[in-house]
Protein backbone atom coordinates (compact mmCIF):
# COMPACT_ATOMS: atom_id res chain seq x y z
CA UNK A 1 0.00 0.00 0.00
CA UNK A 2 2.99 2.18 0.88
CA UNK A 3 5.02 1.45 -2.49
CA UNK A 4 1.39 2.69 -4.61
CA UNK A 5 0.67 5.35 -2.49
CA UNK A 6 4.65 6.49 -2.92
CA UNK A 7 4.13 5.61 -6.53
CA UNK A 8 1.15 7.98 -6.78
CA UNK A 9 2.55 10.80 -5.65
CA UNK A 10 5.53 10.46 -7.62
CA UNK A 11 3.15 10.10 -11.08
CA UNK A 12 0.79 12.96 -9.58
CA UNK A 13 4.56 14.95 -9.23
CA UNK A 14 5.86 14.59 -12.47
CA UNK A 15 2.14 15.06 -14.15
CA UNK A 16 2.10 18.81 -12.80
CA UNK A 17 5.55 19.74 -13.24
CA UNK A 18 4.59 18.79 -16.41
CA UNK A 19 1.73 21.10 -16.14
CA UNK A 20 3.64 23.84 -15.34
CA UNK A 21 6.26 23.69 -17.64
CA UNK A 22 3.59 23.03 -20.42
CA UNK A 23 1.24 26.33 -19.46
CA UNK A 24 4.34 28.56 -18.97
CA UNK A 25 5.57 27.13 -22.72
CA UNK A 26 1.88 28.17 -23.74
CA UNK A 27 2.61 31.79 -22.18
CA UNK A 28 5.59 32.65 -23.90
CA UNK A 29 4.53 31.42 -26.98
CA UNK A 30 0.74 32.03 -27.26
CA UNK A 31 0.08 35.20 -24.80
CA UNK A 32 2.01 37.78 -26.70
CA UNK A 33 -0.08 37.68 -29.77
CA UNK A 34 -3.19 37.49 -27.22
CA UNK A 35 -3.91 41.20 -26.14
CA UNK A 36 -4.16 41.17 -22.73
CA UNK A 37 -7.67 42.42 -21.12
CA UNK A 38 -7.07 44.31 -17.77
CA UNK A 39 -10.19 46.26 -16.27
CA UNK A 40 -10.41 49.60 -17.04
CA UNK A 41 -12.26 51.84 -14.07
CA UNK A 42 -12.75 53.96 -16.40
CA UNK A 43 -16.09 52.73 -18.18
CA UNK A 44 -17.90 55.32 -20.88
CA UNK A 45 -18.36 55.14 -24.22
CA UNK A 46 -14.86 56.12 -25.94
CA UNK A 47 -15.37 58.69 -27.87
CA UNK A 48 -13.91 58.44 -31.81
CA UNK A 49 -15.47 61.26 -33.54
CA UNK A 50 -14.17 64.76 -34.28
CA UNK A 51 -17.03 65.90 -32.83
CA UNK A 52 -19.30 64.44 -30.18
CA UNK A 53 -22.96 65.68 -29.42
CA UNK A 54 -23.93 65.07 -25.55
CA UNK A 55 -27.68 64.22 -25.13
CA UNK A 56 -28.74 67.25 -24.33
CA UNK A 57 -28.29 67.95 -28.35
CA UNK A 58 -26.81 71.21 -27.49
CA UNK A 59 -23.55 70.75 -26.33
CA UNK A 60 -20.94 69.22 -28.63
CA UNK A 61 -17.41 68.40 -27.54
CA UNK A 62 -14.31 68.48 -29.49
CA UNK A 63 -11.79 67.47 -27.53
CA UNK A 64 -10.28 67.59 -24.08
CA UNK A 65 -6.33 69.29 -23.48
CA UNK A 66 -4.04 69.95 -20.66
CA UNK A 67 -3.53 73.14 -20.03
CA UNK A 68 -1.34 74.23 -17.02
CA UNK A 69 0.03 77.48 -18.20
CA UNK A 70 -1.65 79.81 -15.27
CA UNK A 71 -3.82 77.10 -13.60
CA UNK A 72 -3.31 72.79 -13.50
CA UNK A 73 -6.82 72.14 -15.20
CA UNK A 74 -8.78 70.32 -18.34
CA UNK A 75 -9.98 73.13 -21.42
CA UNK A 76 -12.52 71.44 -23.44
CA UNK A 77 -12.81 73.24 -26.84
CA UNK A 78 -16.51 72.52 -27.26
CA UNK A 79 -19.64 74.11 -29.68
CA UNK A 80 -22.55 75.26 -27.32
CA UNK A 81 -25.58 76.87 -27.13
CA UNK A 82 -25.27 80.22 -25.72
CA UNK A 83 -28.25 80.60 -24.33
CA UNK A 84 -29.45 77.08 -23.16
CA UNK A 85 -26.90 75.69 -21.73
CA UNK A 86 -26.08 77.07 -18.26
CA UNK A 87 -24.21 74.15 -16.22
CA UNK A 88 -22.06 71.29 -17.01
CA UNK A 89 -19.49 69.09 -15.37
CA UNK A 90 -15.91 67.37 -15.49
CA UNK A 91 -16.44 63.49 -14.66
CA UNK A 92 -12.82 62.97 -14.29
CA UNK A 93 -11.48 59.19 -13.87
CA UNK A 94 -8.57 56.88 -12.97
CA UNK A 95 -8.35 54.25 -15.27
CA UNK A 96 -6.04 51.74 -12.64
CA UNK A 97 -8.39 52.25 -9.54
CA UNK A 98 -11.67 53.17 -8.46
CA UNK A 99 -11.32 57.24 -8.22
CA UNK A 100 -13.90 59.39 -9.75
CA UNK A 101 -13.77 63.02 -9.26
CA UNK A 102 -16.38 65.62 -10.48
CA UNK A 103 -15.65 69.43 -11.05
CA UNK A 104 -18.42 71.87 -12.40
CA UNK A 105 -17.20 73.47 -15.20
CA UNK A 106 -16.47 77.11 -16.01
CA UNK A 107 -18.14 77.94 -19.34
CA UNK A 108 -16.71 80.16 -21.29
CA UNK A 109 -18.41 80.83 -25.16
CA UNK A 110 -16.07 83.29 -26.89
CA UNK A 111 -17.05 86.45 -27.33
CA UNK A 112 -16.60 86.53 -31.57
CA UNK A 113 -20.11 84.35 -31.98
CA UNK A 114 -21.30 87.19 -34.57
CA UNK A 115 -24.67 86.56 -33.51
CA UNK A 116 -24.97 82.87 -34.25
CA UNK A 117 -27.17 80.76 -31.26
CA UNK A 118 -24.27 78.63 -31.22
CA UNK A 119 -20.29 79.42 -30.42
CA UNK A 120 -16.87 78.02 -29.71
CA UNK A 121 -16.28 77.70 -26.51
CA UNK A 122 -13.84 76.77 -23.62
CA UNK A 123 -15.31 74.76 -20.59
CA UNK A 124 -12.39 75.10 -17.91
CA UNK A 125 -12.51 71.86 -16.05
CA UNK A 126 -10.05 72.04 -12.75
CA UNK A 127 -8.69 68.39 -12.22
CA UNK A 128 -8.05 66.48 -8.50
CA UNK A 129 -5.06 68.05 -6.31
CA UNK A 130 -4.16 64.59 -5.77
CA UNK A 131 -3.56 62.84 -9.07
CA UNK A 132 -3.21 63.28 -13.04
CA UNK A 133 -6.66 62.20 -14.61
CA UNK A 134 -6.18 60.88 -18.59
CA UNK A 135 -9.59 60.69 -19.10
CA UNK A 136 -12.56 62.71 -18.86
CA UNK A 137 -16.59 63.04 -19.63
CA UNK A 138 -18.82 66.05 -19.73
CA UNK A 139 -21.93 65.78 -18.25
CA UNK A 140 -25.19 67.91 -17.53
CA UNK A 141 -25.15 66.81 -13.73
CA UNK A 142 -22.90 65.92 -10.91
CA UNK A 143 -25.00 62.66 -10.62
CA UNK A 144 -25.40 59.42 -12.17
CA UNK A 145 -22.93 56.91 -13.70
CA UNK A 146 -19.79 57.53 -16.15
CA UNK A 147 -20.55 54.14 -17.70
CA UNK A 148 -23.26 55.57 -20.17
CA UNK A 149 -20.61 58.89 -21.00
CA UNK A 150 -18.67 59.82 -23.84
CA UNK A 151 -15.02 58.97 -22.70
CA UNK A 152 -12.51 61.83 -23.84
CA UNK A 153 -8.82 61.10 -23.65
CA UNK A 154 -7.10 64.20 -22.24
CA UNK A 155 -4.68 65.34 -24.63
CA UNK A 156 -1.50 67.57 -24.34
CA UNK A 157 -0.94 65.80 -20.99
CA UNK A 158 2.55 64.25 -22.65
CA UNK A 159 3.95 66.84 -25.52
CA UNK A 160 5.62 64.12 -27.91
CA UNK A 161 7.82 64.16 -31.02
CA UNK A 162 9.65 66.38 -32.11
CA UNK A 163 7.92 70.05 -33.36
CA UNK A 164 7.97 71.23 -37.11
CA UNK A 165 9.05 74.71 -37.74
CA UNK A 166 5.52 75.67 -39.18
CA UNK A 167 1.92 74.51 -39.33
CA UNK A 168 -0.81 76.19 -41.66
CA UNK A 169 -4.33 75.66 -40.14
CA UNK A 170 -6.51 75.75 -42.79
CA UNK A 171 -10.73 75.74 -41.84
CA UNK A 172 -12.54 74.83 -42.82
CA UNK A 173 -13.04 72.79 -46.53
CA UNK A 174 -16.31 72.52 -47.59
CA UNK A 175 -19.43 72.98 -50.19
CA UNK A 176 -17.64 69.95 -52.53
CA UNK A 177 -14.30 71.87 -52.88
CA UNK A 178 -13.03 71.39 -56.11
CA UNK A 179 -10.44 74.23 -57.26
CA UNK A 180 -7.64 71.73 -57.74
CA UNK A 181 -4.90 74.01 -59.21
CA UNK A 182 -5.10 77.33 -56.65
CA UNK A 183 -4.90 74.10 -53.47
CA UNK A 184 -1.97 72.90 -55.17
CA UNK A 185 -0.46 75.67 -55.97
CA UNK A 186 -1.09 77.09 -52.22
CA UNK A 187 0.28 73.67 -50.91
CA UNK A 188 3.50 74.16 -53.23
CA UNK A 189 3.93 78.10 -52.06
CA UNK A 190 3.55 76.56 -47.93
CA UNK A 191 6.35 73.91 -48.96
CA UNK A 192 8.71 76.87 -50.91
CA UNK A 193 8.47 79.19 -47.82
CA UNK A 194 9.26 76.45 -45.13
CA UNK A 195 5.63 74.76 -43.81
CA UNK A 196 6.05 71.12 -42.24
CA UNK A 197 2.76 70.34 -42.07
CA UNK A 198 -0.93 71.44 -42.78
CA UNK A 199 -3.67 70.44 -41.08
CA UNK A 200 -6.98 70.81 -43.01
CA UNK A 201 -10.95 70.52 -41.20
CA UNK A 202 -12.17 68.79 -43.70
CA UNK A 203 -16.67 68.97 -44.60
CA UNK A 204 -16.84 68.04 -47.64
CA UNK A 205 -14.92 68.21 -51.14
CA UNK A 206 -14.67 66.30 -54.46
CA UNK A 207 -13.61 63.08 -55.30
CA UNK A 208 -10.77 64.67 -57.31
CA UNK A 209 -9.98 66.88 -54.68
CA UNK A 210 -9.88 63.13 -52.51
CA UNK A 211 -6.91 62.16 -54.59
CA UNK A 212 -4.91 65.52 -54.18
CA UNK A 213 -5.61 65.37 -50.57
CA UNK A 214 -4.31 61.29 -50.70
CA UNK A 215 -1.41 61.84 -52.12
CA UNK A 216 -0.33 65.33 -49.64
CA UNK A 217 -0.89 62.59 -46.68
CA UNK A 218 1.18 60.52 -48.41
CA UNK A 219 3.86 62.79 -48.71
CA UNK A 220 3.28 63.12 -44.73
CA UNK A 221 2.38 66.90 -45.22
CA UNK A 222 -1.26 67.28 -44.86
CA UNK A 223 -3.34 66.37 -41.53
CA UNK A 224 -6.56 65.64 -42.19
CA UNK A 225 -9.44 66.56 -39.16
CA UNK A 226 -12.96 65.17 -40.61
CA UNK A 227 -15.47 68.06 -39.71
CA UNK A 228 -18.79 67.02 -40.18
CA UNK A 229 -20.74 69.46 -38.25
CA UNK A 230 -23.33 70.06 -40.67
CA UNK A 231 -24.61 66.66 -39.29
CA UNK A 232 -25.42 67.96 -36.13
CA UNK A 233 -26.15 71.45 -36.73
CA UNK A 234 -27.20 74.03 -39.50
CA UNK A 235 -23.97 75.34 -40.62
CA UNK A 236 -23.90 78.52 -42.30
CA UNK A 237 -21.69 79.35 -45.38
CA UNK A 238 -21.29 83.01 -44.42
CA UNK A 239 -19.56 84.64 -41.13
CA UNK A 240 -22.52 86.37 -39.35
CA UNK A 241 -26.23 85.59 -38.45
CA UNK A 242 -27.41 88.39 -40.73
CA UNK A 243 -26.19 86.94 -43.41
CA UNK A 244 -26.57 83.79 -43.24
CA UNK A 245 -29.23 82.66 -40.24
CA UNK A 246 -28.63 79.47 -39.12
CA UNK A 247 -27.02 77.61 -36.25
CA UNK A 248 -23.22 78.42 -36.19
CA UNK A 249 -21.22 80.66 -38.58
CA UNK A 250 -18.78 79.43 -41.27
CA UNK A 251 -18.91 75.83 -40.71
CA UNK A 252 -17.44 76.22 -37.19
CA UNK A 253 -14.55 77.77 -38.22
CA UNK A 254 -13.50 79.27 -35.39
CA UNK A 255 -14.10 76.14 -32.98
CA UNK A 256 -11.77 74.66 -35.85
CA UNK A 257 -9.19 76.84 -34.94
CA UNK A 258 -9.01 76.94 -31.87
CA UNK A 259 -8.56 73.29 -31.70
CA UNK A 260 -6.25 73.42 -33.94
CA UNK A 261 -4.41 75.77 -31.49
CA UNK A 262 -4.24 73.21 -28.88
CA UNK A 263 -3.46 70.19 -31.52
CA UNK A 264 -0.47 71.26 -32.38
CA UNK A 265 0.43 73.37 -29.43
CA UNK A 266 3.37 71.44 -28.78
CA UNK A 267 3.88 69.79 -32.55
CA UNK A 268 4.44 73.23 -33.77
CA UNK A 269 6.60 76.49 -33.16
CA UNK A 270 4.25 78.46 -35.29
CA UNK A 271 0.46 78.06 -36.35
CA UNK A 272 -0.57 80.21 -39.50
CA UNK A 273 -4.29 80.61 -39.36
CA UNK A 274 -5.42 80.96 -42.91
CA UNK A 275 -8.03 79.86 -45.28
CA UNK A 276 -7.06 78.12 -48.65
CA UNK A 277 -6.74 81.02 -50.71
CA UNK A 278 -4.24 82.96 -49.04
CA UNK A 279 -0.74 82.77 -48.96
CA UNK A 280 1.52 84.77 -46.09
CA UNK A 281 4.27 86.18 -49.00
CA UNK A 282 7.19 87.61 -47.48
CA UNK A 283 8.72 90.46 -49.37
CA UNK A 284 12.03 90.95 -47.56
CA UNK A 285 12.91 87.77 -47.05
CA UNK A 286 12.98 84.71 -48.87
CA UNK A 287 11.29 82.18 -46.68
CA UNK A 288 9.18 81.95 -42.93
CA UNK A 289 12.07 80.51 -41.26
CA UNK A 290 14.24 83.73 -42.40
CA UNK A 291 11.42 85.97 -41.54
CA UNK A 292 10.35 84.98 -38.07
CA UNK A 293 13.52 84.37 -36.56
CA UNK A 294 13.70 88.76 -37.73
CA UNK A 295 10.79 89.19 -36.62
CA UNK A 296 10.91 87.25 -33.31
CA UNK A 297 14.20 89.05 -32.35
CA UNK A 298 12.59 93.04 -33.39
CA UNK A 299 9.71 91.74 -31.12
CA UNK A 300 11.02 89.23 -28.41
CA UNK A 301 7.73 89.69 -26.45
CA UNK A 302 5.28 88.89 -29.07
CA UNK A 303 2.85 86.31 -29.46
CA UNK A 304 0.76 86.87 -32.55
CA UNK A 305 2.25 88.63 -35.66
CA UNK A 306 -0.41 89.92 -37.90
CA UNK A 307 -0.53 90.67 -42.16
CA UNK A 308 -2.36 92.41 -44.29
CA UNK A 309 -4.99 90.93 -46.58
CA UNK A 310 -4.79 92.34 -49.85
CA UNK A 311 -7.37 91.14 -52.58
CA UNK A 312 -6.25 89.72 -55.99
CA UNK A 313 -9.25 89.51 -57.66
CA UNK A 314 -9.90 86.22 -59.92
CA UNK A 315 -11.81 87.83 -62.47
CA UNK A 316 -8.96 90.00 -63.62
CA UNK A 317 -6.18 88.19 -65.75
CA UNK A 318 -2.66 89.37 -66.61
CA UNK A 319 -2.95 90.49 -70.49
CA UNK A 320 0.75 89.57 -71.38
CA UNK A 321 0.80 86.01 -69.85
CA UNK A 322 5.00 85.25 -69.27
CA UNK A 323 4.35 81.99 -68.94
CA UNK A 324 3.19 78.48 -70.81
CA UNK A 325 -0.09 77.22 -69.09
CA UNK A 326 -1.56 74.85 -72.06
CA UNK A 327 -0.31 72.08 -69.32
CA UNK A 328 -2.62 73.08 -66.42
CA UNK A 329 -5.86 73.88 -68.54
CA UNK A 330 -7.81 70.34 -68.20
CA UNK A 331 -6.90 70.85 -64.30
CA UNK A 332 -10.02 72.61 -62.62
CA UNK A 333 -8.87 75.39 -60.51
CA UNK A 334 -7.54 79.20 -60.40
CA UNK A 335 -4.12 79.86 -61.41
CA UNK A 336 -3.00 82.37 -58.92
CA UNK A 337 -0.15 83.44 -61.65
CA UNK A 338 -2.60 84.81 -63.88
CA UNK A 339 -3.55 86.99 -61.22
CA UNK A 340 -1.21 90.11 -60.29
CA UNK A 341 -3.77 92.45 -60.08
CA UNK A 342 -5.14 93.80 -56.61
CA UNK A 343 -7.18 95.81 -55.54
CA UNK A 344 -6.49 99.50 -53.79
CA UNK A 345 -7.47 99.85 -50.15
CA UNK A 346 -11.12 101.04 -49.34
CA UNK A 347 -11.63 104.38 -47.61
CA UNK A 348 -12.67 103.99 -44.23
CA UNK A 349 -12.56 100.76 -44.25
CA UNK A 350 -9.23 98.58 -42.59
CA UNK A 351 -8.32 95.59 -44.38
CA UNK A 352 -8.65 91.89 -42.21
CA UNK A 353 -5.25 90.33 -40.71
CA UNK A 354 -4.17 86.97 -40.84
CA UNK A 355 -1.96 85.45 -38.13
CA UNK A 356 1.58 83.84 -37.32
CA UNK A 357 1.33 82.57 -33.77
CA UNK A 358 2.79 80.91 -30.98
CA UNK A 359 0.56 78.76 -30.06
CA UNK A 360 1.69 77.84 -26.05
CA UNK A 361 1.08 81.39 -25.75
CA UNK A 362 -2.97 81.67 -27.24
CA UNK A 363 -5.47 81.15 -25.05
CA UNK A 364 -8.32 82.02 -27.49
CA UNK A 365 -8.43 82.74 -31.07
CA UNK A 366 -10.66 84.40 -33.52
CA UNK A 367 -10.28 84.74 -37.21
CA UNK A 368 -8.52 88.12 -38.08
CA UNK A 369 -7.39 88.54 -34.27
CA UNK A 370 -6.67 86.68 -31.46
CA UNK A 371 -9.28 86.94 -27.89
CA UNK A 372 -6.36 86.41 -25.69
CA UNK A 373 -2.71 85.76 -25.24
CA UNK A 374 0.03 85.94 -23.41
CA UNK A 375 2.44 87.93 -25.02
CA UNK A 376 2.60 91.20 -27.72
CA UNK A 377 0.58 91.71 -30.88
CA UNK A 378 2.65 92.84 -33.71
CA UNK A 379 1.15 94.22 -37.07
CA UNK A 380 3.90 93.26 -39.70
CA UNK A 381 4.45 96.54 -42.07
CA UNK A 382 3.13 95.35 -45.91
CA UNK A 383 6.70 96.31 -46.96
CA UNK A 384 7.93 93.19 -44.89
CA UNK A 385 5.46 91.14 -45.84
CA UNK A 386 1.61 90.59 -46.54
CA UNK A 387 -1.21 88.27 -47.34
CA UNK A 388 -1.97 86.83 -51.13
CA UNK A 389 -5.51 86.53 -51.27
CA UNK A 390 -6.89 85.20 -54.64
CA UNK A 391 -10.36 85.66 -54.93
CA UNK A 392 -13.90 87.22 -56.24
CA UNK A 393 -13.90 91.03 -55.88
CA UNK A 394 -14.46 92.99 -52.54
CA UNK A 395 -14.07 96.03 -55.17
CA UNK A 396 -16.15 94.39 -58.77
CA UNK A 397 -17.04 97.80 -60.01
CA UNK A 398 -13.13 98.85 -60.09
CA UNK A 399 -11.73 99.59 -63.50
CA UNK A 400 -8.35 97.36 -64.32
CA UNK A 401 -7.15 100.81 -64.24
CA UNK A 402 -7.75 101.38 -60.47
CA UNK A 403 -5.85 98.00 -59.56
CA UNK A 404 -2.48 97.69 -58.61
CA UNK A 405 -0.20 95.24 -60.44
CA UNK A 406 1.98 93.44 -57.98
CA UNK A 407 4.25 90.98 -58.92
CA UNK A 408 5.82 89.37 -55.83
CA UNK A 409 4.29 85.85 -56.06
CA UNK A 410 6.65 86.01 -59.54
CA UNK A 411 9.75 85.70 -57.93
CA UNK A 412 8.93 82.35 -56.86
CA UNK A 413 7.72 81.18 -60.83
CA UNK A 414 10.16 78.95 -61.57
CA UNK A 415 10.06 76.81 -58.73
CA UNK A 416 6.68 76.98 -58.29
CA UNK A 417 5.92 76.03 -61.85
CA UNK A 418 8.29 73.04 -61.37
CA UNK A 419 6.61 71.69 -58.46
CA UNK A 420 2.69 71.82 -59.31
CA UNK A 421 3.38 70.52 -62.36
CA UNK A 422 5.48 67.53 -60.70
CA UNK A 423 2.74 67.15 -58.44
CA UNK A 424 -0.26 66.84 -61.30
CA UNK A 425 1.56 64.56 -62.99
CA UNK A 426 2.30 62.36 -60.23
CA UNK A 427 -1.37 62.64 -59.39
CA UNK A 428 -2.40 62.02 -62.85
CA UNK A 429 -3.95 65.20 -63.35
Amino acid sequence: MVHHRKKFYLVATISLAIIVIMISYIERRILPFIPLVKKNLCQGIPADNTITPLKDNRTFIIAPYFDNRKNKMTRVIAIVHHKDVKELYCWFCHPSNDKIHISKAEIDVHSDRFDFPYGATDLHCPEPEDWEPHYVSIHWSPNGSINHLPLFEIKNREPEGSPVEFTVCISTMFGEYNNILQFVQSMEMYRILGVGRVVIYKNSCSPLMEKVLDFYIAEGVVEIIPWPIDSYLKAASRWRYSKDPKDIGYYGQITALNDCIYRNMYKSRYLMLNDMDEIILPIKYANWKTMMQNLQEQHPGAAVFLFENHIFPKTVFTLNDPFNFSFWRVTPGVNILQHIFREPDRKHLVNPWKMIVNPRKVVQTSVHSVLQADGDRVHVPMDVAFVYHCRTPLQPKLSRESLIKDTTLWRYNVTLIRNVSKVLQQIGL
